[in-house]
């Protein structure tokens, strides 16, 4: 630190004393004020200590930390060129010649889905954290605290102690056991599986998605999944009275669907997908599935989507006959 000044130390010792002489008021405006800051410390000041980094410059000398082998070492390959990542020098890969086997290795086409089982569903319906009466989603099992998080895929029920469900229930998840639909529907329930996407299923649990209806869902089901309470009694009552009346017009249940719709799109921020890969859509086309899509499959057809009726099959022989025929037409032609 520099020194002061012997001028300014007197100033500074005159106006702290308390019995200051007859001529202290005369000097005081042609002195410093008592606090004084010393000129080092304006020289001084520096950010917090890794506030900022200073980029790398290699091959700038010495100094710069990266100076004439700029941090490639002394020879070799990685010191004269380029190494493309993952070279291993000419060998065979080690993920060719010792692949990682068994339950660690990646599978993009597996399916993981969180299991609960008829016998748990029950005793949530016994202590009243399950509303029979309401469908029961992935949304509300896990809101109930049924199931303790939803994998990737959705929401499979499983046909544990099946003789313990007495309830009839109206359930709509990704997969159910052909045992728990059989047991479900024996004491009067429905079940609907359809598709989730894992986007969809983190939408659905934050209620941004409704956890049942989309663009493809038929009536039934938009009937079965909507709550009166949240979308409106004069909304939903014209649909599930063109459910309930057989001889109800398509066009006026196609209206009432509209309209659902139409008021679940405004009171949710995101729509539901529908599936769209080819094993997917196949599956939930299948009713013994009871897939939300079995209402496309006609009658005499099956849920894939290359069937094709006995009729519209065609006799290859014939076929290549014709075109025989067409070619031989077309070479004794002169323009």
């Amino acid at each position: 630190m520099p020194p002061r000044l012997k001028a300014l130390r007197l100033a500074t010792s005159l106006l702290s004393r308390s019995h200051a002489s007859p001529i202290t008021p005369f000097l005081a405006p042609f002195l410093l004020p008592t606090q004084q800051r010393s000129a080092s410390i304006l020289s001084a000041l520096s950010d917090n200590k890794g506030a900022y980094s200073k980029n790398i410059r290699k091959g700038r000398g010495p100094s710069s930390g990266k100076g004439k082998t700029a941090g490639r070492g002394q020879k070799g390959q990685h010191a004269h060129g380029k190494v493309p990542a993952g070279f291993q020098g000419g060998q065979t890969p080690l993920e060719i010649t010792t692949p990682v086997r068994g339950r660690n290795k990646y599978n993009p086409f597996k399916v993981e889905m969180s299991s609960v089982n008829l016998d748990r569903i029950q005793s949530w319906i016994d202590q009243g954290r399950l509303d029979p009466s309401k469908p029961i989603t992935m949304k509300e099992l896990h809101k109930s605290r049924c199931l303790h998080g939803v994998k990737r895929h959705g929401v499979k029920v499983l046909a544990r102690n099946a003789d313990q469900l007495k309830t009839a229930i109206n359930l709509i998840v990704s997969r159910c056991s052909e045992q728990a639909i059989a047991r479900i529907e024996a004491v009067g329930g429905s079940v609907t599986t359809r598709f989730y996407s894992p986007t969809s299923i983190r939408r659905v649990l934050r209620g941004d998605s409704h956890p049942a209806i989309s663009l493809q869902a038929d009536a039934e089901l938009l009937a079965r999944a909507v709550n009166p309470a949240k979308l409106g009694k004069a909304v939903v009552a014209p649909l599930q009275a063109a459910i309930e009346a057989p001889d109800t017009p398509e066009e006026v249940k196609i209206a009432a669907m509209k309209a659902v719709l139409a008021k679940v799109g405004e009171r949710y921020k995101y729509r539901l997908p529908d599936a769209t890969s080819r094993k997917d859509i196949e599956y939930y086309r299948d009713p013994a599935h009871r897939g939300y899509l079995s209402w496309t499959v006609k009658e005499g057809e099956n849920a894939s989507l290359f069937f094709k009726p006995p009729g519209e099959a065609k006799d290859r022989k014939k076929q290549l006959a014709k075109k025989a025929a067409a070619k031989a037409t077309a070479d004794n032609r002169l323009f």
